[in-house]
């Protein structure tokens, strides 16, 4: 017990009699805490917790829903309650040490190196495969678009889909070359507007051009409800950036109203997107709603092509810390310019091979929720909380409440995955 104690960092006075070494070491932590405090106001913490958490997985919450029917809409709301709670925690496991700036810094602090390896690897592989997904997207939507639409390269005819996955590759590979992403940074911050924007275009389609809202679907499908959770979990992965926002902020004990907001916001974007779609397409819902949409229509078009411009923004941003890694690997051996183009470039020309490969953008982004978003934003934020605290060590409600969460966690990232992964292995 009196070990914990000591972890706690707060300003206090020191006692008269206090020794030196004990006013220096207050005096330490004292200047630590204070280092981690950031400039940003509440209101700009609340708008980049938003554009965090505000994403492509607007698109494929309808077919969620599709795919495990009405009752699966308790499963987002239970979601999104359990992922506000591991934001929680990971603001109290940054609250045990001032030093702790990152999410690898809270498993290096839970379980040293290799919780440090573990975290860093699920957020690069999980940062990847979204960087993936939005070359699918685009194909998708732009085919859509253009469906006559094709390329001829050496005699060999190249489909509509995979040639714009190519093409909106080459738009994006001179972004990932730039060093600084400022000019990027404000331009991906649109996922709030974007979102509100697909939402309202949908919302007009199915009211003022013809489509309705008659399609009553399925209480309950069994069958789709792995695939339903996964995508729902997906919805709230944005718990690898909650460290910085927590750091960046003036007054971080504002940051609880911060991820409240946010998540309600967010949920309740999440779940209208949904009712909607089902309402709207029924059973017969893509993976991404805007493929269901009328193209020949104003609205459909503004959602389609509002779709299209943020992921073509966000994919170097989405990108970077994986760059970041390799580069910081391998230019202690090849420090060039040159070299780092090289990794680079290749790193988009290997995301595209997966494009091609695996072209399956609802399994894809299913398989990033159940793999990789349950572990990151669910099961990892459990296990250092109570690693860091000390609360596994006692039998409390708390502990066992998150034991119950880490459990779920694990079953769910279990299921969902080999659900996934048979979806992915029987389309291919």
């Amino acid at each position: 017990m009196e070990g914990q104690k000591q972890e706690e960092y707060s300003v206090t006075i020191p006692l008269l009699l206090a020794s030196d070494k004990e006013t220096k070491a207050e005096d330490h932590q004292i200047a630590a805490a204070a280092a981690t405090t950031g400039t940003s106001s509440f209101f700009n913490t609340c708008f980049n917790g938003l554009n965090a958490l505000s994403g492509v997985g607007i698109l494929s919450v309808p077919y969620a829903l599709a795919s495990g029917g009405w009752l699966s809409l308790l499963l987002l709301f239970t979601i999104a309650i359990s992922t506000f709670y591991t934001g929680l925690l990971i603001q109290r496991c940054m609250d045990t040490d001032p030093t702790i700036k990152s999410y690898p810094d809270i498993g290096h602090r839970a379980f040293g190196k290799t919780g440090r390896i573990i975290v860093s690897v699920t957020m690069n592989i999980e940062l990847y495969l979204v960087a993936t997904g939005f070359l699918i997207l685009e194909g998708d939507n732009l085919s859509n678009l253009l469906p006559e639409m094709g390329l001829e390269f050496y005699g060999i005819n190249v489909s509509g889909k995979k040639s714009f996955v190519v093409i909106v590759a080459a738009i994006i590979l001179p972004t990932i070359w730039l060093n600084s992403m400022s000019i990027l940074s404000y331009i991906s911050a649109s996922g709030v507007l974007a979102s509100l924007i697909i939402l309202g275009s949908i919302l007009w389609v199915g009211e003022f051009d013809g489509v309705g809202f008659e399609e009553k679907g399925k209480m309950v499908n069994w069958k789709g409800m792995p695939s339903a959770i996964s995508l729902y979990a997906f919805c709230y992965c944005a718990h690898p950036v909650f460290p910085t926002l927590y750091t960046s902020m003036r007054d971080q004990r504002q940051f609880k109203k911060v991820l409240l907001l946010c998540f309600i916001f967010c949920t309740i974007t999440y779940s209208s997107m949904a009712i909607l779609g089902y309402l709207m397409f029924g059973s017969n819902l893509n993976s991404q709603i805007t493929l269901n949409l009328p193209t020949h229509k104003l609205s459909s078009r503004i959602a389609i092509c509002t779709t299209l411009v943020n992921p073509i923004a966000k994919y170097a941003l989405m990108v970077t810390p994986i760059v970041d890694t390799l580069e910081e690997r391998f230019l202690s051996f090849y420090n060039t310019r040159k070299f780092s183009l090289l990794i680079r470039t290749s790193l988009v020309i290997s995301t595209v091979i997966v494009a091609l490969s695996l072209p399956f953008f609802g399994y894809l982004m299913s398989l990033v929720g159940a793999f990789l978003s349950v572990t990151a934003s669910i099961i990892l934020p459990c296990l250092c909380y109570l690693k860091i605290s000390g609360s596994y060590r006692r039998f409390g409600f708390e502990s066992v409440g998150i034991g119950f969460i880490v459990v779920i966690g694990v079953v769910v990232a279990v299921v969902g995955t080999y659900t996934a992964v048979v979806d992915i292995v029987r389309e291919m």
